[in-house]
């Protein structure tokens, strides 16, 4: 497990072996306050921990407030190219700054958004993409190279640092799995602040999900990553979910049911599709830390999935409702949802 430095957004830890957080960011626009107010809800019912925002231009700055004034969860303003839209995030109450220190203006730029962030007591991430890297980093290792991607994360650090500011977070994102991976390797062998993990520009749900359940789950199975963001073209709840399973499926996230469930045969005789996707939907919220089954046929119900703690199996139109291998009773088809969730609620 790497040990990494701590921050702190609104009370939240970020790293220092605190548990891994899951961030999304609003994609209503910028200047729809209250739309982005009500996403922002939205997201904080569904277990985000950390919001960011876009901050584009000055008028964008109404959302800091209108937000933090809603919800609990820490508020990160997303900034590029005009320094004095940190500023203003930072005196609007943001809890942390996204910047690229390389595309806001010179070094006195720079300075100014430290000197601002350490009065406040506001963190700031580094986030380097692979299509935003600097001209002389891209001839001196012929592309975005994850050699190229650190040094460049570093450097900015290495900036901050100069004005003695260490609430720093790193994030160095690429769309190619295998650079985003190694790039992240090498940079926690390198420095000790926390690590945002995340593959930019993954993709639809579909390949979004696969890239970023690869390049994020494999760094934190090695404990590489103190905070995630699943980037997808859909919605940001479909983010936040998707994260939260990652760390679920590697028993890191936050108690809750493990639905197991069998990939359908010649055997099955029930909509076993349907019925995992609807057990599932109705799970979402759950606490329970229980192993719920939804199996096709006899064969993979009370037998293979005897662990389970509840589940059921299906047959030809009915099917079994049964607890740790043992059978409770049959039910017809369409009375087996109900009668598995009325048996989890009383679990």
């Amino acid at each position: 497990m790497r040990e990494s430095r701590k921050i702190i957004l609104r009370g939240i830890p970020v790293g220092g072996g605190s548990p891994v957080t899951v961030q999304s960011m609003l994609n209503v626009p910028a200047n729809d306050v209250a739309g982005s107010v009500q996403q922002a809800v939205e997201l904080e019912k569904a277990g985000c921990q950390i919001l960011r925002a876009a901050i584009p231009n000055m008028d964008a700055v109404a959302l800091i407030p209108a937000i933090r004034n809603t919800v609990s969860a820490p508020l990160v303003a997303d900034i590029h190219f005009d320094y004095r839209l940190a500023l203003a995030a930072a005196d609007a109450g943001v809890d942390a700054i996204r910047i690229n220190p390389g595309n806001i203006g010179g070094e006195d730029r720079v300075q100014a958004v430290v000197q601002k962030c350490t009065e406040k007591h506001i963190p700031i991430r580094i986030g380097v993409n692979s299509g935003s890297l600097e001209k002389d980093l891209l001839q001196k290792y012929g592309g975005p190279v994850p050699e190229a991607l650190v040094e460049s994360a570093l450097s900015h650090a290495a900036l901050l640092e100069k004005y003695n500011f260490h609430d720093i977070a790193i994030s160095i994102k690429s769309s190619c799995v295998d650079t985003m991976i190694r790039a992240y390797e090498l940079c926690a062998q390198k420095c000790s602040y926390p690590l945002h993990l995340g593959v930019t520009e993954a993709g639809t749900e579909r390949m979004g999900l696969i890239k970023s359940a690869i390049g994020i789950g494999s760094l934190l199975q090695r404990g590489i990553g103190d905070t995630i963001r699943v980037s997808l073209t859909a919605k940001p709840l479909q983010e936040v979910y998707a994260g939260q399973d990652i760390l679920r499926a590697l028993e890191m996230g936050q108690p809750g049911p493990r639905l197991v469930s069998c990939p359908t045969c010649g055997r099955t005789r029930i909509d076993l599709i349907g019925i995992a996707h609807e057990v599932e939907e109705k799970l979402r919220g759950c606490q329970k830390p229980i192993t719920v089954a939804v199996m096709g046929c006899a064969v993979n119900g009370p037998g293979e999935a005897r662990e389970a703690d509840i589940g059921i199996a299906g047959g030809d139109g009915v099917g079994l409702l049964f607890k740790k291998g043992k059978i409770i009773r049959r039910l017809p088809e369409q009375e087996l949802v109900p009668a598995l969730m009325e048996e989890i609620e009383n679990l």
